[in-house]
């Protein structure tokens, strides 16, 4: 009996697997409902599987479904708490809709988890900017640029002051 359990299993993940890379062809090449589908297979077969719940999230949010992409990400999570690259692209999709809050909150879990991830530091920024702190947003932009992400100087000329730079 516990070897047919493990073969079950096996075969479950084996076949989570396959349905994620077939969806992940598709998210590639721009067919987000049919990677959507593939996704849900392998979700269906692997309830833990971050990454099959993180590249949905993706599809969704190009599908401008951002409910479900929030939910995805937000499951991705829960299997794999230090992904700073979902704590950051729901932070994207919370400033969308205008939850500044929640978006600052998930840029800045991803800065301590990450403390060299550029687009995080920038993105707070921005939502420091919205808040009518600028000179907050302004050391956020600085730290990005000092990581190397270039676009960051864009908004130091548009936001800051001169001797910031």
């Amino acid at each position: 009996m516990i070897l047919f359990v493990l073969t079950v299993t096996l075969l479950s993940a084996q076949n989570a697997k396959e349905f994620y890379n077939t969806g992940n062809s598709k998210l590639d090449k721009g067919q987000y409902k049919e990677a959507i589908k593939d996704y849900d297979q392998a979700i269906n077969l692997d309830k833990t599987f971050a990454a099959a719940y993180y590249n949905r999230a993706v599809a969704k949010n190009s599908l401008k479904d951002y409910k479900g992409a929030i939910e995805d990400y937000t499951k991705t999570l829960e299997f794999d708490p230090e992904n700073v690259r979902a704590y950051n692209n729901r932070g994207l999709i919370k400033k969308t809709l205008k939850d500044y809050d929640g978006a600052y909150a998930d840029y800045t879990k991803a800065i301590e988890l990450k403390p060299d991830f550029a687009s995080a530091y920038f993105n707070r920024g921005n939502i420091k900017v919205l808040a009518d702190r600028p000179q907050e947003g302004c050391d956020d932009f600085n730290k990005a640029l000092d990581l190397g992400m270039n676009k960051a100087l864009e908004y130091i000329s548009k936001y800051c002051k001169t001797s910031q730079q």
